[in-house]
């Protein structure tokens, strides 16, 4: 039948393929019975020879083109790889062959005035450990700790501390004994890979406690200070600084690290050293601190709170907590510190050392590592009596020798009978009498300052609602003083403002927004939500003492480098200026000088019984704060001073929280300063480095670069 698979060709692909299923079929074969078993052989499977087309020549041709498509892909990845991607591919391959360690660079010392070192370096030596041979002859643990002391456990966490290079030797044992680095040296066989290094470390000539929280400390850095400082060259095993100068003046101090190449192979043994770049030691910070004064600055803070601690309050014979304090001296013509003291304090040599974690613990919970000289934030009491006489005679809201009949209690005119706040009480029960402002500027009369305030309040259509504060602002009271210390504090000075700020910041703390006469009288002898740093305090009495130029205060005088060139040179730096005429600057400071030199006044007894010097030919004055604090908690302490008054060289002052009065707890720290200031004058600055170099104002972008780092 014409069409049907059996008319096919015998040898086509057709029968090929179907043969098999045609001979297993049933209708194959009509005669044979439906029940015979079928036979199937392998030809009936397999196509015969004669049957199957022979192409050997396109059987070469797909396999050639296979080779040739291999080929191809070959070429064109060597291409990327030899041009494209050259240079990536030798970074890749080098990178697999080469590490880059770290050779830390000695940091630059920090010197004082008068080029002494507060800071400086100590060579000690350090046994070092190969991890590569320390895990290729784990013996080498053992016989390291039977010579040096230490335990296999404490070297083989050294090993896995993460702080370290992998590819740089472990420190296992720092100030190596000489005995040991002679007999690893006699020795080299029996300790593979150990190595002894010569390492600079922290050392404090005087002895670690002397202005420890100016100075500040270096330490391990960590992830985040790596991150907050990328592209400068940190490593894991990088020391930075962390406080005070150290931190501060850190892109100087920390100098370039060097770098060692070494070979390694694939397993990441270290074949050799391929090239050394020596690193370069860090530029030297030259402070306006003079040593001698801040040591003796230190020792009378501390004796001083201490002191405090111990003698119950005159006034309810309890013994006041004094819970820390500070002091600072600074030269009012340049704004530069000459010293500064925290209390309480640590010593520096606790980083160099080893500090426990419970010994950090209890200096962190105690506020050791606080520098209250910069941080603190104190109720400022009566030494905020010279701002609010500054806006008193600048606006002419009451005259200076006007007298006011101080009956040691104050009623505020028009409020109600009766009502709280309406009368406010001197802190001495019975009145001055007649004052004027210096007689009360120098016995430290509060109604003559309950008066200033309900006068500026009750005429604030003429003056404004802010005309103290407006004055405190002046003088930096509520600013930063911008000083070469990282992590300064701000202070406030009480205002409508400031009140509902504070609320809503906080509303438990501060729950009064509204402002009213009250407030305005308590803000002018300097209480209420008023508190101040000390060295704003310091600062703002500079001011005056200067006659109205502002300076920021500056406790490095310049950097040197290695080879003793100078790098920059702080120029003093003005901020501002208060506005103080003779008629009205010569009242205040005869107030002032009264504190001091009148019979009458406020530290007369403190001064005339501590100083060792004639009062007559270097006179002081000053200001006494006693400033009230929440109910149940003793007064801070303050005083500050400064002198000679005709022609000031130095401002005192001192701060002593929760002290009690300010003639009984801070002044003798600044009459014991003045003891020294007489009798060791501060010298100018000793640079020991050539001057050829320009000096260099501090808005230069290099001085602005170098504060910034802070």
């Amino acid at each position: 039948m014409k069409g049907s698979w059996r008319d096919r060709p015998t040898g086509s692909w057709f029968s090929r393929i179907w043969r098999p299923w045609v001979s297993l079929s049933p209708f194959r074969g009509r005669g044979r019975s439906i029940n015979e078993p079928k036979t199937v052989g392998i030809r009936d499977l397999v196509a015969s020879p004669d049957e199957v087309q022979h192409r050997p020549a396109r059987r070469w041709s797909v396999i050639g083109g296979f080779f040739i498509l291999l080929f191809l892909i070959l070429m064109v990845r060597l291409f990327t790889l030899q041009v494209t991607d050259y240079s990536s591919s030798v970074q890749a391959v080098d990178a697999n062959s080469l590490r880059v360690s770290t050779i830390p660079a000695s940091r630059g010392v920090i010197l004082d005035r008068s080029g002494e070192p507060l800071v400086a370096n100590v060579q000690t030596t350090e046994i070092r450990l190969s991890r590569a041979e320390a895990n290729l002859y784990p013996p080498i643990k053992g016989a390291l700790a039977s010579l040096t002391g230490l335990s296999v456990k404490q070297i083989n966490a050294d090993l896995n501390n993460q702080q370290y290079d992998p590819y740089q030797p472990a420190p296992i044992l720092s100030h190596a004994p000489a005995k040991d680095v002679e007999f690893i040296k006699l020795h080299p066989k029996e300790f593979p890979g150990v190595s002894v290094l010569d390492v600079a470390t922290r050392s404090y000539p005087n002895g670690g406690s002397v202005g420890a929280q100016v100075l500040g400390y270096v330490g391990p850095i960590t992830g985040a200070e790596i991150k907050a400082n990328p592209g400068k060259g940190y490593q894991t095993d990088s020391t930075i600084g962390k406080t005070g100068i150290e931190a501060f003046y850190e892109q100087y101090l920390r100098g370039h690290d060097g770098t060692s190449t070494l070979e390694v192979d694939a397993f990441g043994n270290i074949l050799g050293a391929v090239h050394t770049t020596e690193p370069k030691v860090g530029d030297s910070v030259v402070l306006n601190i003079d040593t001698g004064l801040q040591k003796a600055l230190d020792g009378y803070l501390a004796s001083d709170i201490l002191r405090v601690r111990r003698t119950p309050d005159p006034t309810n014979g309890k013994l006041p907590p004094a819970i820390n304090g500070a002091a600072i001296v600074l030269d009012p013509n340049n704004g530069d510190v000459l010293a500064m003291s925290s209390y309480p304090s640590y010593n520096l040599n606790s980083f160099v050392n080893g500090l426990s974690n419970t010994t950090f613990k209890q200096l962190l919970s105690e506020g050791a590592f606080n520098n209250y000289a910069i941080q603190g934030l104190y109720t400022p009491g009566s030494t905020f009596k010279m701002i609010t006489a500054t806006a008193e005679l600048q606006t002419g809201v009451f005259p200076a020798d006007k007298t006011v009949d101080d009956t040691g209690s104050f009623k505020v005119p028009g409020c109600l009978q009766g009502y709280h706040g309406c009368v406010f009480h001197d802190d001495e029960a019975a009145g001055a009498g007649l004052i004027d402002l210096p007689t009360a500027l120098t016995v430290s009369s509060d109604y003559y300052f309950y008066n200033l305030g309900y006068l500026f309040w009750a005429q604030q259509s003429k003056y404004g609602q802010t005309p103290i504060q407006n004055v405190a602002s002046e003088y930096g009271l509520d600013q930063y003083t911008n000083i070469d210390l990282p992590n300064e504090g701000q202070g406030r000075v009480d205002s409508p403002s400031v009140r509902k700020t504070l609320h809503a910041e906080a509303p438990k703390s501060f729950p009064n927004v509204s402002w009213y006469t009250g407030d305005n009288i308590e803000m002018a002898f300097g209480q209420g939500t008023t508190a101040i740093t000390p060295i704003e305090m310091a600062n703002g009495y500079a001011t005056f003492a200067n006659g109205g130029t502002r300076y920021e205060p500056e406790v490095a005088a310049a950097v040197v480098n290695a080879h003793n060139k100078l790098v920059v040179r702080y120029q003093p730096r003005v901020l501002g200026h208060v506005s103080l005429p003779a008629g009205v600057r010569n009242p205040i400071l005869q107030g002032l000088e009264g504190v001091v030199m009148n019979p009458k006044g406020t530290a007369y007894g403190t001064f005339h019984s501590i100083v060792n010097f004639s009062l007559s030919s270097f006179p002081i004055a000053g200001k006494t704060g006693t400033a009230s604090n929440v109910p149940g908690h003793e007064p801070n302490s303050w005083f500050v001073g400064f002198g000679p008054v005709a022609h000031p060289k130095y401002v005192v002052l001192c701060v002593v929280a929760e002290g009690g009065y300010g003639a009984d707890a801070a002044a003798p720290v600044v009459a014991e300063t003045f003891n020294y200031l007489v009798a060791h004058p501060i010298r100018p600055v000793t640079l020991r480095a050539k001057l050829s170099v320009p000096t260099t104002s501090k808005t230069t972008t290099t001085t602005i670069s170098a504060k910034k780092s802070g």
